[in-house]
């Protein structure tokens, strides 16, 4: 798209003045917190060095320290020109940082932010002094079940598909420069029908007084402007409808999909009385996901979904992407391996990878890193920072269902505590009054309470006991009359199937003989194995009727576990065109 740059981590919301804060940091383990008794933001210690955004339980960290550490601190000096303060502000951007974060800037307090997959940014402009600037970091951590952690470890030894927690700073920390008034955020709902835009913008805080403020919004595909709007704002909150195409311009609306993923740029521009004081590029997509009894829909057409699920770990970085070029190289395997989408498990990746699944025309089940207790503190937690993701996430195409909770983590009761269905129907409804243009699975698997789409985990790796479980006269998983694979039942006490879609969302899982590694049930002994039972489970999955798609564990191996079809470094197991064949056959609509 006309806006993308090369590692801007914000790549739906551009500004051309930035700096990249990652590179070498100090830093130093608290593990008795006396850093503020002893004011290391004030004077900070002699330290180990630590190259962000990569936290210190991995290699490229320059640390690779495994062990648990639950108070760490960085530290590092930028030079800013005190003479453009008179009218821009400074913003200090934090991608993700895991899990209470506080910020000092010279030795002042700036505030603090809790979580660690969405996004926060401080004004620190008045902080600022000409010249050299210190910023000094203090970051808590722990393993406590109440936070949501998704696949980080919770105990202080690896097991099954539970990995190395992430500690710290491991997402981009940047700053970038805007005007005393600026655009927050844009909200941003294709109308296809009509062939519109409704825009939900956000401004900060009037800084200046008694002036005149506009918005312009330019459209424009391929370089050709299509339509452009200029318009008043009383406040700092706007929200206004403007047609994708001007009537006078010749245009053949071009809608975003998997074959053609068409993005249209468009640009905002603020101004104050008649100068432009902030301009923000950003690109969106054209397009529509609807269910219509059991099946699902993109842009009218019948949609069968092929996903894989994607852990988003690297072996020598974790949870965060080596550099932007990972990134596209997964979403490039996961194409070459037949898939139409990606199942982002338990994890809010890098926003750089919906940019390029966007581009790549990828679909994207977004999913929420899980809490494992429920109580008030949890609950508080997890709701807040979803809320965030929904919010943040919002206007990327490739996103075509939202996910809070998966296989009741969290949620250990749902099946028949009504306080905690209670919750999950909350959550549901929750995401549907912030987003109703997407289907909402609200626990992704098993017992289900109210829900767009039925999904069913089943790793068994007998096909012929899978295909008899579900195809069945009497349907009696889906009429929730038994448990299936003898663990659970599909709904949770007072709920029923009505007539939903119904998606394997998780299967396969398989594992080439491994004496230390762990995957789904019996280890197949080589590459030939793995292909033979891989195509039977598949292949099954397609032959019954009611089904209308699946996602298979996993694109690659993680740590201890061994069933992806790629290893650790990312080479495959299978060849991948094998594997494409195979997710290519059978009747189904990509």
């Amino acid at each position: 798209m006309r806006c993308y740059i090369k590692d801007y981590p914000r790549p739906q919301f551009v500004r051309k003045d930035w700096e990249n804060l990652n590179g070498e940091w100090n830093f130093i383990f608290d593990d008795s917190n006396e850093g503020e008794r002893k004011k290391y933001f004030l004077n900070f210690p002699n330290s180990n060095k630590i190259k962000v955004p990569f936290t210190y339980e991995t290699k490229l960290s320059g640390l690779a320290d495994e062990s648990i550490h639950y108070i760490v601190w960085y530290n590092r000096k930028i030079n800013i020109s005190k003479e453009i303060f008179q009218y821009k502000k400074v913003i200090l951007n934090f991608e993700g940082s895991d899990y209470k974060t506080k910020i000092w800037i010279n030795g002042n307090y700036i505030g603090e932010n809790v979580g660690a997959y969405s996004r926060f940014s401080f004004d620190i402009e008045k902080y600022i002094i000409d010249g050299e600037n210190d910023i000094t970091v203090k970051v808590e951590d722990s393993l406590s079940k109440d936070q949501p952690r998704g696949k980080q470890r919770y105990k202080k030894e690896n097991w099954k598909c539970w990995y190395i927690q992430t500690t710290g700073i491991w997402k981009t920390v940047w700053i970038e420069i805007v005007s005393k008034k600026y655009i927050k955020n844009v909200k941003i709902t294709p109308k296809i029908e009509q062939v519109q835009l409704e825009i939900e913008t956000n401004l900060s805080e009037n800084d200046i007084e008694n002036q005149n403020y506009y918005i312009e919004t330019l459209i424009s595909f391929d370089g050709q402007i299509l339509n452009k709007t200029k318009e008043i704002i009383n406040n700092n909150y706007y929200k206004s409808e403007m047609n994708i195409v001007a009537e006078e311009i010749q245009h053949i609306v071009k809608k975003w999909s998997m074959n053609a993923p068409n993005l249209y740029d468009i640009t905002y521009r603020l101004y104050c009385e008649d100068k432009v004081i902030d301009t923000v590029d950003s690109y969106f997509g054209i397009r529509e996901i609807s269910i219509k009894g059991n099946k699902i829909y993109l842009n009218e057409e019948e949609l069968y979904l092929k996903l894989i699920l994607d852990q988003g770990y690297w072996k020598e970085s974790h949870l965060t992407p080596p550099n932007e070029q990972s990134l596209v190289s997964d979403i490039e395997s996961v194409l070459a391996l037949g898939y139409n989408g990606i199942r982002k498990h338990q994890k809010v990746e890098d926003e750089r990878f919906l940019y390029w699944c966007d581009v790549k025309g990828v679909l994207v089940w977004s999913e929420m890193a899980n809490c494992y207790s429920f109580n008030d503190k949890s609950l508080q937690n997890f709701t807040n920072e979803w809320i965030k993701v929904v919010k943040q996430n919002y206007n990327h195409p490739s996103i075509i269902t939202w996910v809070p909770i998966n296989e009741s983590w969290g949620v250990p009761e749902v099946s028949t505590s009504k306080k905690q269905q209670d919750f999950i129907n909350a959550l549901y409804y929750l995401t549907k009054g912030i987003d109703d243009t997407r289907p909402v699975i609200s626990n992704d698997g098993w017992e289900h309470t109210i829900s767009d789409i039925i999904t069913i985990h089943d790793y068994r790796q007998d096909d012929e006991l899978l295909y008899q479980e579900y195809t069945d006269k009497e349907m009696k998983v889906l009429n929730n009359l038994k448990e299936y694979n003898g663990k659970h039942r599909l709904f949770s006490n007072r709920y029923k199937y009505e007539g939903q879609p119904v998606i394997i969302s998780e299967y396969g899982g398989i594992a080439i003989n491994s004496e230390e590694g762990w995957g789904y049930g019996k280890q197949v002994k080589d590459e030939k194995e793995l292909i033979e039972r891989f195509t039977k489970l598949t292949k099954l999955i397609y032959n019954i009727p009611y089904i209308c798609g699946y996602c298979y564990t996993q694109l690659t191996d993680v740590q201890q576990e061994v069933n992806g079809l790629m290893d650790p470094e990312r080479n495959y197991k299978v060849q991948s065109n094998i594997i494409k064949n195979i997710n290519n056959k059978g009747n189904i609509k990509c």
